[in-house]
């Protein structure tokens, strides 16, 4: 069993009004296989790949009414004290800290840019039973149009060293603003920041994108528009593999990835 470290991204769950058409979508798109809905826990639903829990989905709870989006959770020893460092760090705690049973304790908080975020602090279920690999989760990275808030914010809540993206000669990465937090030095990225420049639409509001790893990145996109998801950006390849910005037919982003077909020299961080 993985035991996650503080800061380090341990699970991701999302609410959908239509839970079922989520399962059929994930399962075709990411091919994921569902367990029974744990209805002490609002019929919390775990998702698995190859048999091992990588996700979860929820139907909204009563009088609910919030847009179908997945979050992030970062492992936490003690939620509590996350808590406070996330109120005193100019965050704002939406929900919690709150016991779920035997299984661990956790809350959900907005960084003082505006994307949502979820602590776990673990109990019985620990977390990702896999990670980088097809199914399951890969990579996540914060979108904001305001990087110093979240710069700032990030390594006062949770022990990360942070790298900010040369963008050297590469026309491409010319004016991207793009950082690198990691745990235990360089070597261990974790997460991922990003500046939404004007190419992004003025109403969309900062998030947490979430990338879930593929086999293949382009029929992962043909599948997501076969039941109804939307392509965003891509399918694009990179020195960290092929990936594309999706939303499924709910309305709710993330991104596919495979990561064994990179294409170009990985960028340089200082």
């Amino acid at each position: 069993m993985v035991e996650f470290t503080e800061g380090a991204p341990c699970w991701v769950d999302a609410m959908f009004a239509d839970v079922e058409a989520a399962k059929t979508f994930y399962g075709d798109v990411l091919g994921w296989t569902f367990g029974e809905a744990s209805s002490e826990y609002g019929n919390y639903t775990q998702a698995y790949s190859g048999g091992k829990a990588v996700a979860a989905v929820v139907p909204p709870m009563p009088g609910a009414d919030a847009p179908s989006q997945w979050c992030l959770y970062f492992a936490s020893p003690d939620v509590a004290a996350t808590a406070e460092k996330v109120a005193s760090s100019g965050g704002e705690v939406l929900m919690g800290p709150v016991q779920v049973g035997s299984f661990g304790s956790m809350l959900i908080a907005k960084e003082p840019s505006g994307a949502v975020f979820g602590v776990w602090q673990p109990g019985d279920h620990k977390g990702f039973e896999k990670m980088g690999e097809p199914g399951a989760y890969a990579w996540a990275e914060v979108f904001t149009r305001e990087p110093a808030k979240a710069d700032a914010f990030l390594p006062k809540v949770f022990p990360y060293s942070a790298q900010q993206m040369d963008a050297g000669d590469d026309p491409e990465m010319a004016g991207m603003d793009f950082k690198v937090f990691s745990l235990g030095g360089p070597e261990n990225p974790v997460l991922g920041r990003m500046k939404m420049d004007k190419d992004f639409p003025a109403d969309l509001p900062p998030w947490i994108q979430v990338y879930f790893g593929v086999p293949n990145c382009d029929e992962a996109v043909e599948k997501a528009k076969k039941h109804g998801g939307k392509l965003h950006f891509g399918p694009m390849d990179s020195p960290f593999g092929r990936f594309a910005a999706v939303a499924d037919q709910q309305g709710a982003a993330f991104a596919v990835i495979d990561m064994s077909t990179t294409v170009g020299e990985m960028p340089k961080f200082g």
